[in-house]
């Protein structure tokens, strides 16, 4: 083991460029010079600006592995270091590089509105060193698989990737389908699709069984804002009503509204001494305001018979056809002044408005089975029971005769009203009321009557959408408008 050098820091033992006692039969090696760092010019900026002091420190630092740098002591516990008050070997090369830097020009700023200079024409230009392409990070989602090496690996046996074509079908699993969860249930059959409406005889009529043109905003704004079709509904316990109005085949051809309207209410007060108010109107073809008219004697209708609701709930109780009657009349004049006034104040003719009005009043009383009606102007009211149609249940006149009658009242003219007491209802019965548009051909065309019988006599009122399709069962020259509303009386 050789044995320790002199310290520094201790002035009683030679330094390590002094010679000390030699010892006799020991070869002494020579004194070590430090060789000055080759200069790195990018340190200047590491150490631009610091303290001489601490840049020589840092530089004795360096050097701790170097035998000069860093030693240990006698007792090889303590490290020992050069004091940083003497002066560095290395200060003069740090102050050449200093001054190396600092002899250097700076670099003239760019004017930003020089433009760029052209590359120099060659063989080679130079590249363009603008930002790399940063590859896209794969989808998670994504399972399309690895592309095959271009070349082949050794102590691989390269397969050709497969066409789209030519991927092998997955294998069914031997255990049977693996169950997917939340996957939607499988779909058995098709929806069932009504289609057209039905029609009587070989051939159906030449329109087209749905909507065609429509009336211009311009020209009639409550016309343009007329549906084509409704459908409406309700049910109180034992009484379930179904109503639809649709456009006739006329009217859709030609672009024009649909003149019928239709109005579905509850009267009175809730409990037993309420009403329902079915009505059906049916505005004059020959009339140029006639939708509006058939609208607005339908809302007047609720509106007048809504204030005596209680009196007209006591007559049909007590069987007073004729308190019944007066009642009636008195609203129906009402109604038929301010449809008058309704259109004087828009500057029409009243006969512009002209329309027929049709209502049946039925209590919510189930113990009450008498029904009340009224009409001002033709339409029809039919009763199937048992399977069989009465059709003259408050027109005896026509008689079932199928017979179209352009003659009739009609308000705001017509203002008195026919009353008449309906009843005794009894459970499975089936009342209609509807306009000219249905009652004509249900009158002249049996095949209409068997087919609706077998649609409403069942006993179960059908679905709204369906008793729609019901409705618009088709009769070659009959394209008027068609509104039904119809009351089923429930089997106990």
């Amino acid at each position: 083991m050789n044995t320790p050098g002199p310290s520094r820091t201790n002035p009683h033992q030679p330094g390590p460029h002094q010679p000390g006692p030699q010892q006799p039969g020991r070869h002494q090696p020579a004194p070590h010079h430090p060789t000055p760092r080759r200069p790195d010019p990018y340190e200047r900026y590491e150490t631009e600006g610091r303290d001489p002091e601490v840049r020589r420190a840092e530089a004795g630092q360096a050097d701790a592995g170097h035998p000069a740098g860093c030693r240990h002591d006698l007792g090889g516990t303590e490290p020992s270091w050069p004091d940083a008050r003497e002066p560095d070997p290395l200060d003069a090369t740090w102050q050449s590089v200093d001054q190396f830097f600092n002899d250097q020009p700076e670099p003239a700023p760019l004017d930003p509105a020089d433009p760029p200079s052209a590359p120099a024409a060659g063989p080679n230009p130079p590249l363009s060193y603008g930002p790399l392409p940063q590859p896209s990070p794969p989808s998670p989602t994504s399972y399309e698989p690895a592309p095959t090496p271009p070349f082949p690996q050794p102590g691989f046996a390269q397969r050709p990737e497969p066409r789209p074509e030519q991927r092998p079908l997955r294998q069914p699993s031997p255990h049977g389908p693996v169950p997917v969860p939340d996957a939607p249930a499988p779909r058995i059959g098709t929806l069932p699709v009504l289609g057209a409406p039905r029609h009587s005889g070989p051939k159906p009529p030449l329109y087209a069984p749905e909507p065609r043109e429509l009336p211009s905003v311009r020209e009639d704004p409550t016309a343009a804002l007329t549906p084509d079709m409704v459908v409406d509904g309700a049910g109180y316990g034992p009484l379930t009503v179904r109503a639809a109005s649709v456009r006739g085949d006329s009217h859709r051809y030609q672009g024009e509204p649909r003149q019928d309207s239709l109005a579905v209410v509850r009267l009175g007060t809730d409990g037993p001494d309420g009403l329902l108010l079915l009505a059906v109107a049916d505005g004059v073809g020959s009339a140029a305001r006639s939708h509006i008219g058939s609208q607005e004697a339908c809302r007047l209708a609720a509106m007048e018979l809504d204030g005596v609701a209680g009196e007209l709930c006591e007559t049909l109780r007590a069987g007073d056809r004729t308190g019944f009657a007066a009642l009636v009349d008195t609203a129906v004049g009402r109604v038929a002044t301010l449809l008058a006034h309704r259109a004087r104040e828009h500057g029409d003719d009243p006969a512009a408005y002209a329309t027929t009005l049709r209502a049946l009043l039925v209590p919510l009383d189930p113990r009450v089975r008498t029904r009340g009606f009224l009409a001002v102007g033709d339409g029809g009211t039919a009763l199937l029971r048992a399977g069989e149609w009465n059709l003259s249940l408050t027109d005896p006149e026509h008689d079932g005769d199928g017979m179209i009658d352009t003659r009739t009242a009609a308000l705001p003219h017509g203002h008195r009203a026919r009353a008449l007491l309906l009843g005794p209802a009894l459970p499975g019965d089936v009342l209609v009321l509807c306009t000219d548009g249905l009652s004509t051909p249900l009158a002249g065309e049996a095949g209409m009557r068997d087919f609706l019988a077998s649609g409403w006599g069942q006993g179960a009122a059908p679905a709204a959408a369906d008793f729609l399709w019901q409705v618009q069962y088709r009769v070659k020259s009959y394209d008027d408008d068609r509104t039904a509303v119809v009351l089923w009386e429930a089997v106990p």
